[in-house]
């Protein structure tokens, strides 16, 4: 059994057997549950699949969150992706509208998958499902890409941590951003050394992220960090691909971040005390939701 307390110990047991991170961990979780690597397999479809639904809730235009800070964002970038010669182009549009979308599920309480968790919730659904609509990506890829994000998010669970309340957002979208970029790398052809290259380059661009929620809500910022999130593993997947290394590697990244985490104040991390959230107008916006 795989213990995952190192990005380098699967990239060696991968180099062993000769396989990808995502083989690798699907034939570990089967033998972990005690169950078929089809079960396994379908079982994490399964998640890929209220991705999709979750996408697409979130993509209504009248979609609201409960406290009115958000709802309809993920239909204008929708809109925009798909009727403007964009900046940033087709793929880039696509992701930060999925992105926006599933995010503003979660707020409107729809039905997501915490990827690793509810905050960070957009980031690695919308970098692979971009690449379904905008490359037509084999949905075994995607699926098979989610074993590979879960294999550096467990790392990353065992070494630091993936909790806005402990480690600020860093921890939340940062994290995100770095098993997106990876599971990237895998989908495209890449290495699993180029998918760690590719997780250590996300994580160390979003060191220092802190947790600063709006009358303590997942929305603001939450949701437009994860657009920035995507974009954030996309630029990192490309990097590496391109064969551009981090100069420090990918476990000492991860427990750096850990150790930033321990360093930033209670007031950044999800208490809702510092940052954004005691603006003026976060302040206003507090009081007029809960009075």
């Amino acid at each position: 059994m795989l213990e995952y307390h190192s990005v380098a110990s699967l990239l060696t047991e991968a180099e062993k057997i000769g396989c990808t991170i995502s083989r690798l961990v699907l034939e570990d979780q089967a033998a972990l549950m005690e169950q078929s690597i089809e079960k396994t397999y379908s079982l994490m479809k399964e998640n890929l699949d209220i991705m999709r639904k979750a996408a697409d809730s979130g993509s209504e235009e009248k979609i609201k969150s409960l406290s009115g800070l958000s709802g309809g964002d993920g239909f204008r970038m929708k809109q925009y992706a798909g009727n403007t010669k964009s900046i940033s182009g087709d793929f880039c549009t696509a992701a930060m509208a999925k992105a926006i979308a599933i995010s503003e599920c979660n707020a409107s309480m729809g039905r997501i998958v915490a990827s690793p968790t509810a905050g960070s919730c957009g980031i690695i659904p919308a970098a692979l499902l971009a690449m379904d609509d905008v490359f037509n990506v084999q949905e075994e890829k995607l699926v098979m890409g989610l074993f590979t994000a879960g294999a550096f998010g467990l790392v990353i669970v065992n070494e630091a941590t993936i909790s806005g309340a402990e480690g600020g957002c860093q921890a939340e979208c940062g994290s995100a951003s770095a098993m997106a970029a990876a599971a990237l790398v895998e989908i495209m052809g890449g290495s699993p050394v180029q998918s760690a290259e590719a997780c250590a380059i996300a994580l160390k661009n979003q060191l220092g992220l802190v947790c600063d929620p709006v009358a303590g809500l997942v929305e603001v910022p939450c949701i437009k960090r994860n657009a920035a999130g995507v974009m954030c593993a996309i630029a990192a997947a490309d990097m590496a691909l391109a064969g551009i290394k981090s100069v420090i590697p990918v476990d000492e990244v991860i427990v750096a971040m850990g150790e930033v985490g321990n360093l930033m104040p209670s007031s950044l991390k999800e208490t809702a005390q510092a940052g954004l959230a005691a603006t003026p107008t976060g302040i206003a916006l507090k009081h007029k939701i809960f009075g």
